[in-house]
C-alpha cells in the first residue's frame, strides 16, 4: 500500500469514527473571519473556487500548524505552485495536477523544514511538472529538506541530490543520482556510422578520437555513455 493509500484509509478511519470532530462555521469564522460563511464541514469543497478552497483549507491548516501567515501566507503559496491565476477557478472543474498542486501549498503552511511528498508529479502535464521541479528545487535553495517517494525516476534524477531505492521495506542502494549510475563506454559518431567503445571512458575521448582521425576517419560527436536511475533501479530490485 502506497503512502497516499495509508493516509487515505487513516482519514476514512478518522471519519467513521464517532470521536471524529467536524470543523462548522463558527470555529472557521474564528480561523479566518474572511472566510465565506457557507463554506463550513457540510460544504463540498470542490465545489468552491481555488481562493475560496485557501480560506477554507489552508486557514485550517494554518492553524494546525500554529502559522500566523494569514492570508498573506495563503496567497503566497497558491502563487508558488502557479495557481495565483486559477483563484477563482472552481476545484472540481481544476484538472488533477492543479489539484495536487494545491495539495502542495497545503503541506507548506507554516514553512516546514522537513517536507515529505508521495508521487507530487504523477498526476502533471509538462508544465506542471516543471512548476513543480522548479518549486522543489526552491524549497531546497531554502534550507527545506524534501523526502520525494516517486517511481517517476526520469523527474527523481532531475531534482534529487541524493537517492535511495528500497525493496521490501529495505534500503537496497543509496547514493547521489551520478554514483548509482555507471558507466557504459563511449559512443562516436564517425563518416561510417555509429561506433562503440564499452570499455573506455572520459579520460580516453582524445586518444580514440585522435585514432579515428589519423586512420582516416571523420568524427562529427563523442558521446559518454552511462546507465540511468532506471536501470540502476531494475539492477537493484534484480539483485534484491
Amino acid at each position: 500500500m502506497s503512502l497516499t493509500d495509508q493516509v487515505r484509509a487513516a482519514a476514512r478511519e478518522i471519519a467513521e469514527s464517532p470521536r471524529y470532530v467536524r470543523i462548522d462555521a463558527e470555529r472557521l469564522a474564528a480561523l479566518d473571519p474572511d472566510a465565506p460563511p457557507e463554506l463550513d464541514a457540510e460544504h463540498h469543497y470542490l465545489e468552491g473556487s481555488a481562493e475560496e478552497v485557501a480560506h477554507f483549507l489552508l486557514a485550517l491548516h494554518q492553524d494546525l500548524a500554529g502559522s500566523d501567515g494569514g492570508p498573506g501566507e495563503r496567497g503566497r503559496l497558491l502563487e508558488l505552485v502557479g495557481l495565483a491565476d486559477a483563484a477563482g477557478t472552481k476545484v472540481a472543474a481544476m484538472s488533477k495536477g492543479m489539484q495536487q498542486r494545491l495539495g502542495i501549498a497545503q503541506a507548506l503552511v507554516g514553512s516546514p523544514r522537513l517536507l515529505m511528498l508521495d508521487e507530487p508529479t504523477s498526476a502533471l502535464d509538462p508544465v506542471g511538472r516543471r512548476v513543480v521541479r522548479d518549486l522543489l528545487r526552491d524549497l531546497r535553495d531554502r534550507g527545506i529538506a524534501v523526502v520525494l517517494s516517486s517511481h517517476l525516476l526520469s523527474e527523481v534524477e532531475l531534482v534529487c541530490d541524493r537517492v535511495a531505492i528500497l525493496v521490501g521495506g529495505q534500503i537496497v542502494a543509496r547514493g547521489t543520482p551520478a554514483e548509482l549510475a555507471r558507466p557504459r563506454g563511449v559512443e562516436v559518431d564517425t563518416a561510417e556510422g555509429m561506433r562503440e567503445f564499452p570499455d573506455a571512458g572520459r579520460e580516453d575521448v582524445p586518444r580514440i578520437v585522435a585514432d579515428l582521425v589519423a586512420s582516416g576517419e571523420q568524427v562529427y560527436g563523442v558521446r559518454l555513455l552511462a546507465s540511468t536511475l532506471e536501470d540502476a533501479y531494475l539492477e537493484a530490485v534484480g539483485a534484491a
